[in-house]
């Protein structure tokens, strides 16, 4: 069984930088995507950031690029979200997801089927 653990949220001010983590465990595909959703409640959730297991290519929407930076550890157990130049706006509560690659791109942010509990962050002006 597939677990997805956040931790890492919590607030700071605008400005500031916030490290994210997703601690994953019982994978038995070899490749697979992992990504970062956020949603406000009672808004759309929004995508922040993927990331391909397998050669670790990213990808990141405009309105986080050049301050978020996805990354996954040697191991491959534990992809970690860098959000720096943090702003008002990015405030919500944050997910990882995963699923296998399955031969689709991770970078349509679909299909993902592996869902951790969320971490929140917020972010004052």
């Amino acid at each position: 069984q597939v677990h997805l653990v956040e931790s890492g949220g919590g607030s700071v001010q605008a400005g500031g930088s916030l490290r994210l983590s997703c601690a994953h465990s019982g994978f038995t595909y070899r490749d697979f995507c992992m990504a970062w959703f956020r949603q406000v409640t009672g808004k759309e959730r929004e995508k922040v950031a993927a990331l391909y297991s397998s050669n670790g290519d990213t990808y990141y929407p405009e309105s986080v690029k050049g301050r978020f930076t996805i990354s996954q550890d040697i191991k491959g157990k534990t992809v970690d979200l860098q959000m720096n130049n943090l702003k008002p706006e990015d405030s919500a509560m944050y997910y990882c997801a995963a699923r296998p690659r399955g031969g689709i791109s991770c970078f349509d942010f679909k299909n993902y089927n592996y869902w951790g509990q969320g971490t929140q962050v917020t972010v004052s002006s």
